[in-house]
């Protein structure tokens, strides 16, 4: 794992961050010597390591006392918690359409808008959103995450040109498929046409989003803001 400056003393929220590629940013984190709140549905691996907070982020109310009641400021933030509900447009109803929307968009405006007033008080924040590149090229069967993580582009942007006076810098990483779990059980049609888009030799694994995580993170890339960067293997083009 890379070493960079910027994170002594730091505390760092992770939203779905028990599992999966968040898990991956968590550890990452840690390694770091950040202090790490998860907020998340449940509890996950190494759930020992970091402070867990069951958190329904879709509702801000549950978002705001979990924010009021973490011991001393953050300044480091990745919202990555997301859901699918895959369907084609003609059979997509309204709970799909909304549940996907309300988890992976609104849930990130609602965590932003907890943490950013000590952030701006403090005149620094770090903050990370985890959109996709099928919020960029959209995907068949995706409309409700495709829009949402679409909606994420746009309020990385837009919270840039916001927060950015105040010494908070807004990026997002958009990855194309990883190497997770959830993929690996994907049927083979759809995990082999994805590994086919691929141009690197290798499909990215949690810890490569991580990596592009930790760098935005960082002091690093303390003059980068607004930015997109995709983590996918070339998949995109």
């Amino acid at each position: 794992m890379n070493s960079y400056s910027g994170f002594t003393g730091r505390s760092a929220v992770v939203t779905g961050g028990a599992r999966g590629i968040g898990l991956a940013i968590t550890r990452a984190l840690i390694a770091q010597g950040v202090a790490v709140h998860v907020f998340d549905v449940a509890p996950g691996e190494g759930a020992e390591s970091y402070q867990f907070h069951k958190v329904d982020i879709a509702d801000s109310a549950s978002v705001n006392a979990a924010v009021a009641g973490l011991p001393g400021k953050v300044s480091l933030l990745v919202n990555n918690a997301g859901i699918t509900r895959d369907k084609s447009l003609a059979k997509m109803t309204d709970e799909d359409w909304l549940s996907v929307l309300s988890v992976n968009l609104t849930g990130a405006f609602n965590v932003v808008r907890a943490v950013a007033p000590a952030m701006r008080e403090a005149g620094y924040g770090r903050i990370v959103n985890i959109t996709s590149i099928n919020g960029m090229r959209g995907k068949f069967g995706q409309a409700n995450y495709s829009a949402s993580k679409a909606g994420l582009i746009g309020l990385t942007k837009t919270l840039a040109r916001e927060l950015g006076p105040k010494g908070i810098t807004v990026n997002a990483v958009a990855p194309g498929m990883v190497l997770t779990e959830m993929a690996l059980a994907l049927p083979e049609e759809i995990f082999s046409k994805a590994r086919n888009e691929c141009l690197l030799p290798e499909m990215a694994a949690p810890e490569d989003i991580a990596n592009a995580v930790l760098f935005l993170l960082s002091d690093a890339a303390r003059m980068i803001t607004g930015e997109v960067i995709r983590v996918d293997a070339g998949q995109y083009i």
